[in-house]
């Protein structure tokens, strides 16, 4: 037999790819099970982004290879957009790289700026993702404990006291997941400072932006970010898009560039369909995030009531697609989460795949219909 390469000792498979086929397993063999585990948006695309996509199948250059920097258009798009929502001006020609999801970019950045032995400041609980993609490079992950007691925000206290010495690349995630906390400007201001300080690139990875939060902003809002931070956005959840994978990258230039040499020896530009689609959702006025505020916040209220049937504590105020909650103290989050799927057939997260800070807590998920959360609730 072949031997795969020795990088793939560094990671396990993904969680998620692991226990849904457990969970679908469970499925075939007759059980009514109710998926609450992942974030993949069950409601439909925008009917405009639809008929884009539709209608763009017969233009003449439709169904040839596309640019790796996407559609000048669509740039311009998603350069407007962030002026609109978020009120940061960015130059579409050279500060805007489409993404074939923000997921991409996370190997795409890694790839792009980490040598072997570098390390990568990590959030605890956070992505799984950042922690594999970082060993896969060759790179060290260090941790970087986020808890309640914080608000989920980073103690740069506790950061100062680290050898940051081989630090190259820290990631932050707000909104975030899996606790739903926002960011503060507060934070992004010592964010950058702290990046600039110790000469560290900082990448908010941001696709939450918009859900159940009145309050969106971004890294790219704080003077003087564009030299030390990058954003990373997705129209997955906004929108319901998660399939289309379409992400974006935005900053400086010089980093940016840096990125494209990667991202343009690894494919060869997104579908030009999606793209026109994309532009279409990034044009939406905010009637869009009013009115998917209004079903999560429906399901939001459901999955609360779900949560005390496991005497579970939750903030109330938190954002994003998840409700993050607390379980009874002396309790282990995956010992709760299988009792819940094997005797109630309900899938949801133990908080534990986020890192040890999670080891206390579960997560629902908002992508499942109130009729379905109500049956939930109905199973305790």
């Amino acid at each position: 037999m072949i031997q795969p390469a020795k990088r793939l000792d560094t990671v396990q498979e993904y969680y998620f790819s692991k226990k849904l086929r457990e969970v679908r397993d469970l499925a075939a063999s007759g059980k009514p099970i109710i998926n609450m585990g992942i974030g993949s948006p069950d409601l439909q695309p925008p009917e405009n982004v639809l008929v884009a996509i539709s209608e763009s199948l017969s233009d003449a250059n439709a169904h040839k290879y596309q640019s790796y920097q996407g559609l000048p258009e669509l740039r311009t798009a998603i350069s407007e957009f962030y002026n609109s929502k978020f009120a940061v001006n960015t130059n579409p020609e050279n500060e805007v790289l489409p993404l074939m999801g923000s997921k991409e970019g996370i190997m795409h950045i890694s790839m792009a700026f980490l040598n072997e032995g570098d390390k990568v400041l990590i959030p605890n609980p956070g992505y799984p993702t950042y922690t594999s993609v970082t060993k896969l490079v060759g790179a060290e992950p260090l941790f970087y404990k986020l808890g309640e007691e914080q608000n989920w925000q980073p103690d740069f206290n506790a950061l100062e006291n680290e050898d940051l010495s081989d630090v190259k690349l820290m990631w932050v995630n707000y909104p975030h997941m899996p606790t739903g906390t926002n960011a503060t400007l507060e934070t992004f201001k010592k964010l950058v400072a702290f990046g600039k300080k110790h000469n560290i690139l900082i990448i908010n990875d941001n696709p939450y932006s918009f859900i159940l939060n009145d309050n969106p902003i971004s890294i790219l809002q704080v003077a003087g970010a564009k030299d030390i931070a990058l954003e990373l956005n997705s129209l997955s959840k906004t929108f319901n898009m998660a399939g289309w994978r379409v992400g974006m990258l935005l900053g400086n230039s010089t980093y940016i560039n840096e990125v494209l040499k990667v991202k343009s020896n690894m494919d060869s530009g997104m579908f030009y369909g999606i793209q026109k689609g994309a532009i279409k959702a990034l044009q939406l006025s905010d009637k869009w995030f009013q009115a998917q505020n209004k079903i999560y916040e429906e399901r939001r209220k459901l999955v609360w009531q779900l949560a005390d049937k496991l005497n579970a504590k939750y903030d109330k105020n938190a954002t994003g697609l998840f409700v993050w909650a607390k379980i009874p103290e002396g309790k282990k989050a995956e010992e709760i989460t299988d009792a819940v799927l094997y005797d109630k057939d309900i899938f949801i997260t133990p908080g534990s795949i986020f890192g040890s800070q999670g080891e206390d807590y579960i997560r629902f998920s908002l992508c499942v219909s109130e009729v379905v959360i109500t049956e939930a609730i109905s199973r305790f």
